[in-house]
């Protein structure tokens, strides 16, 4: 095949990409509802302390949870300093704690104690960063620790024992 011939096809298989590319896109932008926090709630339960996201929209998140030596905010990696002697990160995906506008649609406390609780000590909004939502908790004691989903409505629960 001649240089023309080759940089002909290049070019039009560019082309092509490129239109598949850019029909793909409006595609994508158009899927499923992000599910986003509109409230945290706690509780004191016989045995657990209860932590509550509740979300609105989409279906419910993937969700897990890490005991940490300290906890990071996502994405810059600083410590965010919370009253606690250990550690947990809770990680709901897809999720966020903002609109497809950018505005919050959590507007209460990014930190705050939970004074009426046996382990959890405070808790803290430490990831809102494209579809990622994290949550940390500092405890008084390492113990069992529960995380799973709930819907209609949507709520991520956080359990941990006292």
């Amino acid at each position: 095949m001649s240089r023309t011939k080759r940089r002909a096809l290049a070019a039009v298989s560019l082309l092509i990409a490129g239109g598949v590319l850019a029909a793909a896109g409006p595609a994508q932008a158009s899927g499923p509802a992000i599910p986003t926090m509109t409230t945290i709630r706690t509780g004191l339960n016989t045995g657990f302390d209860r932590v509550v996201l509740d979300l609105s929209g989409g279906s419910a998140p993937a969700v897990s949870y890490q005991l940490v030596d300290e906890l990071t905010a996502d994405p810059s990696g600083e410590v965010v300093w919370l009253t606690g002697e250990y550690f947990i990160t809770v990680s709901a995906t897809p999720a966020a704690a903002h609109d497809a506008g950018g505005n919050p649609t959590y507007t209460g406390p990014q930190k705050f104690r939970t004074r009426n609780l046996a382990n959890v000590m405070a808790v803290a909004v430490t990831g809102d960063f494209e579809a990622h939502l994290t949550i940390g908790l500092g405890v008084r004691s390492r113990t069992a620790v529960n995380v799973f989903t709930l819907t209609a409505p949507n709520r991520v629960v956080i359990d941990v024992a006292h």
